[in-house]
C-alpha cells in the first residue's frame, strides 16, 4: 500500500468498501483499536476507530486532530505508521501499521528482565532512535511507557499512541499527562515544563524496566509513588554494570535542567558499545541510514 495519507471524506461506506473489520485489540474512553484486513490485498492493519459523539462529549476533537497531524508528520522504522484516514459521519478510522506481537509488557512478562546486550540493542537502535527522530521533527511524545512500545513479527519496537503528544514551540507545557509510574518530577510538581526532558525521563524508566523487570518507582498508592519520584528514591540492582547504572542515574535526574539530553545519551560509553554504524550519524542522517540498512 502507498504510505501516503488519503482523506476518505464523510462517506459512511468507504471504510467497509476497503477493509474487513476484525478482532478487538485495544480500547479507550472514546475509541477502540481492531484489526482490519484489506479486502483486495489481504494485508492486516490496526485500525483506531474514533466515535465523533464521544469525542465531542469529552471535548477531544482538537486532541484527535493534533494526533493525526503528528502521525502524518512522522515516518520512521520504529514509529507506528499511519497509512490512511477515513472520516465518516459517525466515526473516524485511522488505518495504521499492525504490530502483531502486541506491546512490550507482554514480552517482558514472559522474559522477566533482559541481558544488557539485548536491552542495549532495543534501547539504542530502536527506542532512542525513534524518540530522537520525533524531537528532530519538534514532536514530544509525553507518554513513553512499555504499553506504548509495540512489537512487530520480528520483535522490532514501534513507538505508538501519540494521543497526548504535542509540537514543541517557544513556550513550555503545563498539561498533566502520562502514566503515574512514568511521571517525571516536574510533571508531578505542576506548573510549566520542557518537553524533551519528559521523554528522556520516560526512556530512563523504560531502560530500568528492561534491565530489572520492574519500574524504578513502585508503591501501593499513587501519592507514595509520586513522593518516591520527587525524592529520587529508587534502587539500582547489583547485577547492573557500572556504565548502565551511570546512564540510568543521569536519565532519572530529578532536576530537568541537569538531566542528560539525547545527544549526550548517544555519547555515553554504555550507549556507544556495539553501536551500529548507521547510528553514529545524528538525524536526519540516521533515518536515511536505517532505510538503507
Amino acid at each position: 500500500m502507498d504510505s501516503s495519507i488519503e482523506q476518505g471524506g464523510k462517506c459512511p461506506n468507504m471504510f467497509k468498501q476497503k477493509y474487513k473489520i476484525g478482532d478487538l485489540i485495544g480500547c479507550g474512553a472514546f475509541s477502540e483499536v481492531r484489526t482490519a484486513t484489506d479486502i483486495h490485498t489481504t494485508r492486516i492493519f490496526a485500525v483506531k476507530i474514533l466515535i465523533h459523539e464521544r469525542m465531542e462529549r469529552k471535548k477531544m476533537e482538537e486532541r484527535v486532530k493534533r494526533e493525526i497531524e503528528i502521525l502524518k508528520l512522522l515516518r520512521h522504522p520504529h514509529i507506528i505508521e499511519l497509512y490512511e484516514v477515513i472520516d465518516t459521519p459517525k466515526k473516524i478510522y485511522l488505518v495504521m501499521e499492525y504490530a502483531e506481537l502486541g506491546d512490550l509488557t507482554v514480552y517482558m512478562e514472559a522474559i522477566g528482565k533482559l541481558p544488557e546486550e539485548e536491552a542495549r540493542k532495543i534501547f539504542q537502535q530502536q527506542i532512542i532512535s525513534g524518540v530522537e527522530y520525533c524531537h528532530e521533527k519538534k514532536v514530544v511524545h509525553r507518554d513513553l511507557k512499555l504499553e506504548n512500545l509495540l512489537l512487530d513479527s520480528e520483535r522490532n519496537v514501534k513507538i505508538a499512541d501519540f494521543g497526548v503528544s504535542n509540537i514543541m514551540s517557544d513556550g513550555q507545557f503545563s498539561t498533566h499527562c502520562g502514566s503515574p509510574g512514568y511521571y517525571a518530577p516536574e510533571v508531578i510538581s505542576g506548573g510549566f515544563y520542557e518537553g524533551p526532558p519528559i521523554d528522556v525521563w520516560g526512556c530512563g524508566v523504560i531502560l530500568y524496566f528492561l534491565l530489572c523487570g520492574t519500574l524504578p518507582f513502585v508503591a501501593e498508592e499513587n501519592c507514595s509513588t509520586f513522593k518516591k519520584i520527587t525524592d529520587g528514591i529508587y534502587t539500582l540492582p547489583s547485577h547492573l554494570s557500572p556504565e548502565v547504572k551511570d546512564l540510568i542515574s543521569k536519565m532519572l535526574q530529578r532536576n530537568p535542567f541537569e538531566r542528560i539530553e539525547i545527544p549526550k545519551i548517544r555519547e555515553h560509553p554504555w550507549f556507544q558499545a556495539h553501536l551500529p554504524q548507521y547510528l553514529t550519524l545524528p538525524p536526519p542522517n540516521t533515518l536515511q541510514q536505517v532505510k538503507k540498512s
